[in-house]
């Protein structure tokens, strides 16, 4: 356990090296957190849902603005995601659990509110796609997983309110 907490000094000291800013300890305990979940996710995403072959992302995956547009951009899709669909319901609650634990962490750590984005598009489409329950249950799950892969490539994103 101490080489654990020698670990995390060590890189706490190189990140508040390496940047302008200085990175709190919570900073890197969060982005590890979130590494983690989001990590996990992706693994079950790619073990557990059986993704159509045919199905492709057009337009590509959402850009990825920062913190927040994060929350409502997985909220959004996991909104859309059917219940239906066997193996799906760990992976949503687990998408819920990273939302709640971003949105909490933001609500301690952030004194500025976070403006009021608007949805990437595609994803605007595809809540007005509803009808088509299973199709866009597949493109938000193929999504999801393209938005945390970005993220997990953007860390250092999630340390700006």
């Amino acid at each position: 356990m101490d080489y654990i907490l020698a670990i995390l000094f060590s890189l706490l000291h190189i990140l508040s090296v390496g940047t302008a800013v200085p990175v709190t300890m919570d900073t890197v305990l969060m982005k590890l957190k979130v590494k983690w979940m989001a990590g996990q996710l992706v693994v079950k995403l790619e073990k557990n849902v059986e993704i159509p072959p045919t199905l492709t992302l057009s337009p590509p995956t959402d850009s990825l603005d920062g913190p927040s547009c994060i929350v409502p951009v997985l909220e959004g899709y996991n909104s859309l995601i059917s219940d239906s669909l066997i193996g799906v319901s760990q992976i949503k609650t687990e998408i819920a659990s990273l939302t709640g634990y971003l949105d909490q962490w933001r609500k301690a750590h952030c004194s500025e509110q976070w403006p009021k984005l608007s949805l990437p598009m595609r994803l605007q489409e595809l809540q007005s796609q509803k009808k088509h329950i299973h199709t866009v249950s597949f493109e938000a799950l193929l999504r999801v997983k393209e938005f945390l892969n970005l993220l997990l490539k953007n860390l250092d994103l999630l340390e700006n309110c």
